[in-house]
């Protein structure tokens, strides 16, 4: 298992977060008030030494006023085509126990929307805290099955099933099954 320091997607974290706060003449404290995520995660976070959550990382996109993509990625490329490798370590994103995230959009656009690949072991299941206001998910199972809950409401979910949900609230993605479940994910942001 890789550790935390280590880990290509944290030390890409670690470097944004650092740049971006000291582009924006942010303080530490300035950052946690803004993104909800508390000093000391975010000092932990710019060593490198911390392994945050998907949740941790779009609270802190979210502090910034920007999108986890923007915040992992670099400036924008004006390529015609941006290819995102399956093999790029960048695209993995530090997750909950049992759950492994890809991105599946271009890090470096600046987006509405965002797109990632999901799988679930059994058993494991995503938390989120709510995101910005009028945030949607749809989830789609392309394997496996599992619970979806938003806010109080709950859906189950079969292969080829698919799911669109509020993300403005509490929500988890939960595979009860003793399988795992593989999932994509497509996150709107509205305007």
């Amino acid at each position: 298992m890789t550790d935390a320091r280590t880990h290509p997607a944290n030390r890409n974290l670690a470097e944004r977060v650092a740049a971006l706060r000291k582009q924006r003449k942010m303080t530490l404290e300035q950052l946690a008030v803004a993104s909800g995520v508390s000093r000391s995660m975010l000092s932990q976070i710019e060593r490198g030494s911390a392994n945050p959550t998907l949740a941790v990382s779009f609270k802190i996109a979210e502090g910034f006023g920007t999108s986890i993509g923007e915040l992992l990625g670099s400036s924008w490329n004006a390529a015609s085509v941006d290819v995102v490798r399956a093999n790029d370590p960048k695209t993995l994103f530090p997750a909950q126990q049992g759950c492994r995230i890809r991105t599946l959009s271009p890090l470096r656009m600046e987006k509405d929307i965002e797109f990632y690949e999901l799988i679930l072991e059994p058993g494991a299941r995503l938390d989120s805290e709510a995101h910005h206001r009028g945030t949607r998910e749809l989830l789609t199972v392309a394997s496996g099955s599992v619970t979806v809950q938003s806010d109080s409401q709950l859906a189950e979910l079969s292969e080829g099933d698919s799911a669109h949900y509020q993300a403005d609230c509490t929500h988890s993605i939960i595979n009860g099954a003793d399988v795992a479940a593989s999932c994509y994910l497509v996150v709107t942001y509205s305007g």
